[in-house]
């Protein structure tokens, strides 16, 4: 500054020379006029310079102040998230979750047993030719119902027809024949009626009594011989006639064509060995359904329970039978017991060979104790469940029996009327304070309206959680961090005005540094 002012003085010194040198020439051109402006411009160049630094020192001041705020800004942020997440943690060390209690019961309700089955046709029948011929007619194809004894098709047979006639003709002719001995029988017998007494009395040799006596024994025998041969003709008769019948092929009971092997014209043999089936019918008004039944509720299976049966194809619908019939004696190599249940099928909702699920309600021979599954806690320390005592968890190791899908059985480790904790929290310790949940109620459960959903003191789970009092330390901790989101929150709702007015302020104090 101090070269900066003496260059000025000099400037000054030889300006005032210049100028005296020209008054004292004394030119007429006005040259001396052009040469002071000239040295007036030189003279403001370095005040102009001058300025431009200020401005560029004023400029950074402002990026600087800019700075500033968003360092202040983030240490603000980042000091509000750590108050927040410490008060979380206090808060959820200081939760006791609420859960929900139920009571331990030995029940004596039946066990519901669900095994695999498959449909099978009450009766079933495949229909061979008895009669060897050429299908005349054909009444019914598959899917076709029919009663027992309605004629399905009629084989053309003539030549059974045609003996059936001629034995039909010789019994005609047979019984002519007996006719005319019966009446030679007669003839006989009146001709010895008459020859005895003549015979006794001398007057015919005895030759001639033996021969009308022996005569009437053989018309006799003739008659016998007859009356033979019509019973064996009326027997081939009825053999042709069944035969015959054997044209009509009729269904043995009521039931549904299942398979058609045979069309108009179609030659069929009698032979069961080398012909092929004409059709097949199953009857399917009741359907008969085979379950294997292990061995522990084989025993407790009669005749007469009550069994339905699920099909996956037809959900929502469960149809009624009972235990018909069982084998009795288990198999040695499954260790299961043959039981066949016979379910109603009236409207044929069902068809034979379906896979479905028999479900059996089998009595228990003793109580037992049965827990819901979501009770279970599954860990390094093996199979436990919890239990609320005096609002502190107690864990309990316990030995599982037969598991029936939501409930299983518990063979040791608990005992009835000990309060069991449904549905533990994850990681829940041995001695841990424990609350009991308020039983919701059935209207709002099933409204499931956003505002029942579980708030920030509830877990993931949905467990409630009843925090105590806070303290007033910690009522400190939330009113400062609570601050502190605000002031982060309005500068980045308005960051225009908040930093204009922060940079106009700085501004102005860089504009007169001598404030």
């Amino acid at each position: 500054m101090n070269e900066y002012r003496s260059d000025e003085f000099g400037t000054v010194a030889r300006d005032n020379a210049r100028n005296d040198q020209s008054r004292d020439a004394g030119s007429p051109d006005g040259s001396y006029a052009e040469t002071f402006e000239a040295e007036q411009m030189d003279r403001g160049a370095p005040k102009t310079h001058w300025g431009r630094r200020v401005a560029l020192a004023i400029a950074c001041l402002i990026v600087v102040g800019g700075l500033g705020v968003i360092v202040n800004a983030g240490f603000d942020r980042h000091a509000a998230s750590e108050a927040t997440a410490r008060q979380e943690l206090v808060g959820r060390q200081n939760r006791v979750p609420a859960l929900r209690i139920e009571k331990v019961k030995a029940v004596e309700t039946p066990k519901e047993v669900r095994l695999p089955a498959t449909t099978q046709a009450f009766e079933s029948a495949t229909l061979f030719a008895r009669q060897s011929g050429y299908i005349d007619k054909r009444f019914v194809d598959i899917g076709s119902r029919v009663k027992s004894g309605e004629l399905l098709a009629l084989i053309s047979a003539p030549e059974v027809d045609d003996q059936l006639n001629q034995a039909r003709a010789q019994l005609k002719q047979m019984v002519a024949t007996l006719e005319q001995v019966t009446a030679q029988r007669d003839l006989a017998s009146v001709t010895n009626q008459r020859n005895a007494p003549l015979v006794r009395e001398g007057w015919q040799t005895k030759q001639s009594g033996d021969q009308t006596r022996l005569n009437l024994a053989a018309q006799n025998a003739a008659v016998n011989v007859a009356n033979a041969n019509i019973e064996a003709q009326k027997a081939q008769i009825s053999r042709l006639e069944r035969m015959q019948s054997y044209e009509r092929v009729t269904a043995p009971f009521d039931g549904v064509i299942t398979q058609r092997s045979i069309d108009t014209g179609s030659l069929v043999t009698a032979d069961t060995s080398s012909g092929s089936p004409l059709f097949s019918i199953v009857r399917d008004n009741v359907l008969r359904v085979q379950v294997h039944v292990p061995q522990d509720v084989a025993l407790q299976l009669k005749p007469g329970m009550e069994a339905t049966l699920d099909v996956p194809e037809l959900p929502g619908q469960r149809f009624a039978g009972e235990v018909a019939r069982t084998a009795i004696a288990l198999d040695a190599n499954s260790r299961t017991l043959l039981v066949e249940a016979d379910i109603k099928n009236a409207d044929y909702k069902l068809s034979p060979g379906l896979y479905g699920t028999v479900r059996f309600n089998v009595p228990r021979p003793v109580p037992i104790m049965m827990i819901p599954s979501s009770a279970l806690i599954f860990d390094q320390h093996g199979m436990r469940v919890a239990t609320n005592a005096d609002g502190v968890a107690r864990l309990h190791q316990v030995t599982l029996g037969d598991d029936e899908g939501a409930q299983v059985q518990i063979i040791g480790g608990l005992e009835p009327g000990q309060d069991l904790i449904v549905n533990p929290p994850a990681g829940i310790e041995n001695g841990a304070k424990v609350a009991v949940a308020a039983p919701a109620h059935p209207v709002q459960e099933a409204a499931a309206s956003p505002a029942s959903l579980p708030a920030s003191g509830s877990d993931a789970t949905g467990v409630g959680m009843v925090s105590p009092p806070a303290p007033k330390g910690m009522e400190a901790d939330k009113v400062s961090a609570e601050n502190a989101m605000r002031a982060e929150v309005e500068p980045e709702a308005k960051p225009g005005a908040a930093s204009g007015s922060r940079t106009s302020r700085r501004g102005d104090n860089k504009a007169h540094p001598s404030r």
